[in-house]
């Protein structure tokens, strides 16, 4: 038999089936133990009733005036007769019998003892010598249906009595494993960003190691992921002073030197040098996505963030080619400003970057909080789609880009639970890229300056 693989399941199981073989084999052991007292009892009241009907049977006869007669008693009144007896003299005449006596079922008399046949218990006795013989026979089936009846009584308390036990197993186990069931639940409700240790308080004991070397593994995880996210967000903030300074000394060459081959090559340095600064910035933002406080308590209307994004980027290099569109009502999250700052600026620019010259970029907040951006250009098979939100994935264009963009908006997504939906074509067209993700919104408590 296949055991269930849920605990409770399988310890309420076992212990029923347990339970139900230990009553089984205790009835079936009370009914032996029974069964031979009850012979006991049987032999006993056999054996008085021999013993006290001879000395009757001895003065009726000797009484008598003829002998050699049998004689039957009448029926007083009627009933079932389970003992019968016949009294012989020592020729085997039959002196006196019971009313309901078959005689074909007494064997010869071979002295006082208990005897049996195949249908009858028999007791034997005898007085005066041996000249009065007394049998006594019992039907055996008698016996048999007592003994029926008992082992009835022990068993028919199985129908209930298993059953409601069962029953108890089932709640017991079902509360003794409720503490389980709650740590369960407490670490299924974690999300992958949420390392805390898992409160096992009131777990049992037997329980308690495996809880606690999970916890321990969940601190060295947590410990690691913290260790890399700090490594990260350090050195692209060591970075930022050394590329500034880089920067400007590549910018002064250029504008110092003669050479036309020196100048290339500082203009070169000097495009290195940005892209490295923006993988930095990616670094830095990528840090805050995975670590840092993604909701407020406060909410602040997202329409503002995303104005201000989308100016900044149209005057750092792409005037004209960004279609915004606000609703009319402020759209109220507790998503962190900044978050949702970063989030629009790294689809924007990604739009941008891979996007069509041609065809602006279409940047729409709806009032539910879905921020939707959309550029035109070649359309990308789904297994690209699919590898787009890993870090330093590109989607096979020459265009500048470090590969983080996509990966930060996936991990802000991720960590406010709203997944990060890419299509291509867009929707309604038969080219072109979209990106879209739902923002958390609701009202609460405005968030004021």
């Amino acid at each position: 038999m296949r055991l269930p693989r849920s605990l409770q399941a399988r310890l309420g199981l076992l212990l029923g089936i347990l339970l139900t073989v230990l009553w089984i084999a205790a009835a079936s052991v009370t009914a032996l133990i029974l069964r031979g007292e009850m012979d006991e009892v049987f032999d006993s009241a056999l054996q008085e009733t021999a013993q006290r009907l001879l000395p009757l049977a001895v003065v009726d006869i000797v009484g008598r005036e003829e002998d050699g007669i049998t004689q039957r008693l009448g029926t007083i009144r009627e009933h079932d007769e389970l003992f019968t007896y016949i009294v012989r003299d020592a020729d085997g005449r039959i002196l006196l019998r019971s009313h309901a006596t078959d005689v074909a079922i007494f064997p010869d008399y071979d002295g006082p003892g208990f005897r049996q046949t195949a249908t009858h218990r028999l007791y034997n006795e005898d007085a005066l010598q041996g000249t009065v013989r007394i049998t006594v026979a019992e039907p055996l089936e008698h016996r048999a249906s007592v003994a029926r009846e008992i082992q009835m009584g022990l068993g028919l308390p199985l129908l209930i009595v298993v059953p409601l036990a069962l029953l108890s197993i089932v709640f017991a186990v079902k509360a003794s494993l409720a503490p389980l069931r709650r740590f369960g639940e407490r670490l299924d409700a974690r999300n992958a960003r949420d390392l805390s240790p898992v409160p096992d308080g009131d777990i049992p004991s037997e329980i308690t190691p495996v809880a606690a070397t999970l916890n321990r593994l969940l601190d060295r995880l947590k410990a690691a992921f913290d260790a890399e996210r700090s490594f990260a967000a350090n050195a692209a903030h060591e970075l930022r002073t050394p590329l500034a300074g880089a920067i400007a000394q590549a910018q002064r060459l250029q504008s110092e030197t003669r050479d036309h081959a020196a100048r290339a090559r500082a203009a070169e340095i000097e495009g290195t040098l940005k892209r490295l600064t923006r993988l930095s910035e990616h670094l830095m933002q990528l840090t805050r996505a995975e670590g840092g406080q993604l909701r407020l308590d406060l909410c602040s209307d997202l329409r503002i963030v995303a104005q201000l994004v989308v100016e900044d980027v149209a005057r750092t290099g792409a005037p004209g080619r960004i279609a915004l569109k606000l609703p009319e009502t402020p759209v109220m999250s507790d998503l962190d400003p900044d978050a949702f700052g970063i989030l629009c600026r790294n689809l924007v620019e990604n739009a941008l970057r891979h996007g069509s010259d041609a065809t602006p970029v279409d940047v729409t907040l709806t009032p539910d909080g879905q921020l939707i951006v959309a550029n035109d250009g070649p359309v990308l098979p789904p297994e690209t789609l699919d590898r787009l939100t890993a870090r330093f994935e590109r989607a096979g264009t020459s265009a500048d880009g470090s590969g983080l963009g996509l990966a930060i908006v996936a991990a802000i997504a991720d960590r406010i639970e709203s997944p990060l939906v890419l299509r291509s074509p867009r929707p309604g067209a038969s080219s072109g890229f979209e990106a879209s993700v739902r923002l958390p919104v609701g009202d609460a408590k405005v968030l004021s300056d």
